[in-house]
């Protein structure tokens, strides 16, 4: 299934969430495809990014060099929502990902997040995707209540899919906080 899912050479740009993982970890590797193939909690910054191949020594630098410019900052995961199909935590704050999405995006400009198909990107941590009404209630009253969920993010990794599950290949640290 993974594997018609995304091209092998799919990147993505994202922050992992380790300290997610007790929480929704479980339902993410039942109802979250990308989890199942082996993508750790985490929020997007840009999915897709380049194909692998297009990703060389200088392509990391510039990364690195954007990613830089934002501090690392304290994260709290403390509340869901959803969108039509998707129950995810809503990150506190959620500015640092909007700049770090609008910079990669700005140095890349013919890789917009999701393809372009949504106006406004907004940061999430996915917990069930591609499911219905009744299903997510029932996620959603399992994981409430929870324990909020305080982290730091320094760092943005790089995950290439490689035809069996995603990798990670990178890792650009965030800039002093």
């Amino acid at each position: 299934m993974a594997a018609a899912r995304w091209p092998v050479g799919t990147s993505a740009l994202v922050v992992t969430v380790p300290a997610a993982e007790r929480a929704v970890g479980p339902w993410r590797l039942h109802y979250d495809p990308s989890a199942a193939a082996g993508m750790p909690a985490h929020v997007t910054v840009l999915f897709p990014w380049l194909a692998a191949s297009a990703v060389d020594a200088d392509v990391l630098a510039r990364l690195d060099s954007l990613v830089r410019n934002e501090p690392a900052f304290g994260l709290r995961l403390a509340e869901p929502a959803r969108f039509a199909d998707t129950l995810y935590l809503r990150p506190e704050p959620d500015a640092p990902f909007r700049r770090l999405t609008a910079a990669v995006t700005r140095s890349w400009p013919d890789h917009p997040p999701y393809g372009g198909v949504y106006a406004d990107v907004v940061p999430h941590l996915t917990v069930a995707d591609h499911q219905g009404a009744a299903v997510l209630d029932d996620i959603q009253a399992a994981i409430v209540p929870f324990d909020v969920i305080d982290t730091r993010v320094d760092a943005v990794d790089l995950y290439t899919f490689d035809g069996s599950g995603w990798l990670p290949s990178h890792r650009s640290p965030l800039g002093p906080a």
